[in-house]
């Protein structure tokens, strides 16, 4: 019986059944701006009838990008940074870039052994949210002179490029809301915060700003809650279990917000009436939940474009300038979940 036949077509083929030449094949793949629209339409039909791959590890062998990105996350979970991961997805797809994500829990240990394995990879570029990260990281970046962008979150002094929202801001700006209200007694419930840096900016300026204020913010008006509605919940049942007569919660997000209002919801509490509550992301569903969340908007969508787009800036020039920093906006929306206090 015969042995079956190992074919696998390369670009020579490809351009034959395209009726075109090997290398505008490769101008197509590699720079398909340079490309007419219907000259790619042939080419990327004559790809999909033969079935051709591109052999990234070969191009590495001789020094070629391998048009792959790392972009490194806490986590998927939820709606944290579903808007961001996809529309720094679609900046760089659109200039041929595949995009590889990854993410650590919260865990700067295991987003550097995640970050190694990127590399390993020969990624082109790292993005990574936030400004906390462990030196070796930062010593891991300095040796492979790989381009690193931090996304999420703003800071002028931050070791690399940072394209974000100022969290110190985000925090003022929910603070400020609820005093405006008219609230004294005010809790929060907040992510643990050593290795978060969007947790401990936002909170820090929140009470910041009550004690300038005159409001007392003593440890046991502070719960801690994970990423999670489930354990929000929990935190927010313990918060008010202590018969503290808070008026308003300060949520660290919207995710943890939300858990804290169901949580409200299920001990009788009625939202805004008794207890006002203000998350901070504006994350998508935020504004469809019941009652709609009052929040910070933090505009993930276009920080994700943003970042996509100067990241592949950089690695097209890599002699060009360092990337600078770029702070966006944040703004108060507020819908049902705040109102001043009876």
């Amino acid at each position: 019986m015969p042995g079956k036949q190992t074919y696998k077509a390369d670009i020579v083929t490809v351009a034959q059944v395209a009726g075109v030449s090997p290398a505008t094949v490769s101008r197509t793949m590699n720079h398909p701006d340079l490309v007419s629209p219907a000259t790619r339409k042939k080419i990327e039909k004559a790809i999909r009838k033969t079935g051709y791959i591109r052999n990234r590890a070969a191009q590495a062998m001789y020094g070629r990008r391998s048009a792959t990105l790392g972009l490194v996350v806490p986590t998927v979970n939820h709606s944290i940074f579903a808007e961001l991961v996809q529309s720094f997805n679609d900046a760089v797809a659109e200039h041929g870039f595949t995009l590889l994500l990854a993410t650590h829990n919260y865990d700067l240990q295991t987003e550097y052994r995640v970050i190694r394995k990127l590399l390993e990879h020969r990624v082109d570029g790292i993005g990574l949210i936030g400004l906390d990260h462990a030196e070796d990281i930062y010593r891991l970046f300095k040796s492979q002179n790989v381009p690193v962008i931090a996304v999420w979150s703003y800071s002028e002094t931050a070791r690399i490029p940072s394209i974000g929202a100022d969290n110190h801001e985000a925090g003022m700006l929910a603070a400020e809301h609820i005093l405006s209200l008219g609230h004294r007694r005010i809790g929060f419930i907040f992510p643990p915060m050593a290795e978060n840096d969007r947790a401990r900016a936002r909170f820090n300026a929140a009470r910041a700003l009550l004690h300038q204020a005159g409001i007392p913010c003593p440890e046991d008006h502070t719960a801690h809650s994970l990423y999670s509605i489930a354990q929000a919940k929990q935190a927010c049942r313990d918060l008010l279990a202590r018969n503290l007569s808070l008026t308003a919660l300060i949520c660290g997000n919207d995710v943890i917000a939300q858990g804290a209002s169901a949580a409200a919801q299920e001990l009788g509490l009625r939202i805004p009436q008794d207890i006002s509550i203000i998350g901070i992301g504006d994350f998508a569903g935020s504004g469809d939940s019941y009652p709609a969340l009052t929040t910070v908007r933090i505009p993930a969508q276009e920080i994700g474009a943003m970042a996509g787009e100067k990241l592949v800036e950089r690695i097209a020039a890599p002699e060009s300038a360092q990337i600078p920093h770029s702070r966006f906006p944040v703004s108060l929306k507020q819908r049902a979940t705040t109102a001043p206090p009876r």
